[in-house]
């Protein structure tokens, strides 16, 4: 990268979203931009979770691009390996990899108030200026681990479940297993046989159903190459069920009883034994935490060399662990399997914006953004998979695309300003979103539901999920409302001068109030969206041909 290079825009990460916004920009004939990536190759959360046992808990054909379907999907559950290998032909068929460029880790991105454009400096000391900066790390890129007492001096082996060594083997060893999220569910059944002794130390039981899955067939594959219009539907079928199920998570959550009900029947059939029984069951409503689909976690805990451990970790005594409840075991080996920093973004901290403050020291009081993307103080920055666009019970994909559609309208937008111009969130319309998302939230299952989750902030504030549907989330991201943002150009002394829109912000803004200030101020109003259950027809293979 020269020194000083300046492009239109820069997108940070690889992982779906980043990859999204890539092609997207490209379908919008925007070819100026650059994709940056710490590591050395793409994929994002499905390069660097690469444990044992590690899958996509939402259906294959759901939990892939609409404008890149994949008929050759081999399980209705795909494993890490199949989901990389499925962005990296992404990357290969839509012609992205000359804008990306992998060991590129972003250590600092400062907005130059006076020249209108962000000063992006790498690790490497190369600096990048970009008009526009996409921020598609995902908040499931950092891993978390718990500052134990004893840890620095264990003498075995230690490592996160996000930082798999495959140099390391399990068989015949002691194995400490911390946390009982998604990854450990998965971790557990796969090295248990070849452990001589697995410790499960678990804080909080989760709820887990059974995960019904299976190979795909031939037939089915040639069908869905043949006639590309059943892979569609079959993926708009599984869309329509979870938004279906939304209401029980965030309207009425007594509905979900009987899904507690099939989640006790699945711990029933593989522990029998009444005092494991009870350690496994949870004291919470059931989608208060993530629900987990593993139809062989409960079978490995009943075996013999595991033990369950219903405490955290709290000690480490030379190769003793200590756990909260004064119980210890000898191990060889720690694994964590504790998450990552969601609600704590450490990219965050390495965004300073237009009052010389990081997105960190302004999110202090918990992150907040308007419809998932902007953030005020920091004009022309947009993240994918923001604040409270997580989901309880779909796929991602469906948000991230939605958000896609926000980011090229925003493009647009600045297109038709002309000149040297930026788009910065009002303060107003940033905190009128998220108090209306915030009301919304105190119904939900994930705020009532009785239990302490990664979804909650350190005050206890749900910044994580989205709580409604996610056609609705596309219907409130398919424009950009120029009533909640102000223009700001440079001044002509160097300085910067801003324009308000509309002056008010719309509780539900709708297209006449949207064309009311686009006639203002000569904008245009096209939006290009997809269908909520995808508007793509074609293979990845195919798209090339296009």
């Amino acid at each position: 990268m020269a020194q000083q290079e300046h492009v239109r825009v820069a997108v940070i990460g690889t992982g779906f979203g980043g990859l999204g916004a890539a092609v997207r920009l490209r379908r919008e004939g925007i070819t100026d931009f650059v994709v940056l990536e710490r590591a050395d190759s793409v994929g994002g959360t499905w390069r660097d979770n690469s444990y044992p046992g590690c899958a996509c808990d939402v259906p294959s054909h759901l939990y892939s691009f609409s404008f890149a379907p994949n008929p050759d999907w081999p399980r209705t559950f795909s494993g890490q390996e199949h989901i990389r290998a499925y962005l990296e032909r992404v990357a290969d068929t839509f012609g992205l990899r000359p804008h990306i460029r992998l060991n590129h880790e972003v250590k600092l991105m400062t907005w130059d108030r006076e020249n209108l454009y962000w000063v992006i400096e790498s690790a490497d000391g190369a600096v990048l200026h970009a008009d526009v900066v996409v921020s598609a790390t995902g908040p499931l890129s950092d891993p978390k681990t718990p500052d134990i007492p004893g840890l620095d001096s264990f003498p075995g082996k230690v490592f996160h479940s996000a930082r798999w060594d495959h140099d390391y083997d399990l068989a015949g060893k002691r194995v400490a297993m911390v946390g009982t999220g998604a990854s450990a569910i998965q971790i557990v059944p796969a090295i248990q046989p070849k452990t001589a002794k697995l410790t499960l130390f678990q804080r909080t039981p989760p709820w887990v159903m059974p995960r019904m899955d299976r190979t795909i067939s031939k037939a089915e594959r040639a069908l869905h190459r043949a006639v590309p219009v059943t892979g569609t539907a079959r993926r708009g079928l599984l869309w329509g069920i979870r938004e279906l199920q939304v209401s029980a998570f965030t309207k009425h959550p007594d509905q979900l009883g009987l899904v507690e009900k099939i989640a006790k029947s699945n711990m029933a059939r593989a522990i029998k034994d009444p005092a494991l029984r009870a350690k496994l069951t949870p004291d919470y409503r059931i989608g208060c935490k993530r629900i987990l689909l593993s139809s062989t976690y409960y079978p490995a805990l009943a075996q013999p060399n595991v033990d369950v451990v219903a405490s955290g970790l709290s000690e480490i005594r030379g190769n003793t662990v200590v756990a909260a409840d004064g119980s210890e075991a000898e191990v060889d080996a720690i694994i964590f399997g504790t998450g990552f920093h969601v609600t704590d973004m450490p990219i965050a901290e390495r965004v300073v914006g237009e009052e010389g403050i990081t997105l960190a020291e302004s999110w202090k009081d918990g992150m907040n953004s308007l419809r998932g993307a902007t953030a005020a103080g920091f004009p022309n920055w947009m993240t994918i998979i923001g604040p409270n666009t997580g989901l309880g019970n779909s796929s991602m994909i469906l948000m991230i695309e939605s958000q896609l559609n926000y980011m090229a309208d925003y493009l647009r937008q600045l297109n038709v300003l002309g000149g040297r111009a930026a788009l910065g969130a009002r303060s107003a319309a940033v905190t009128a979103w998220n108090d209306r998302v915030q009301q919304r939230m105190k119904r939900t299952v994930w705020n009532t539901g009785g239990c302490t989750s990664w979804y909650l902030d350190e005050a206890g504030r749900n910044t994580t999920v989205w709580p409604g549907t996610t056609g609705e989330f596309r219907r409130q991201t398919r424009s950009v409302d120029l009533a909640e943002y102000d223009v700001v150009r440079a001044g002509s002394a160097g300085g910067t001068g801003r324009a308000a829109g509309s002056g008010r912000v719309p509780e539900q803004p709708g297209r006449a109030d949207r064309e009311t200030v686009t006639a203002a101020s000569g904008t245009a109003s096209g939006s290009g969206t997809a269908s909520a259950s995808g508007s793509g027809n074609g293979s990845v293979a195919e798209e090339a041909a296009r």
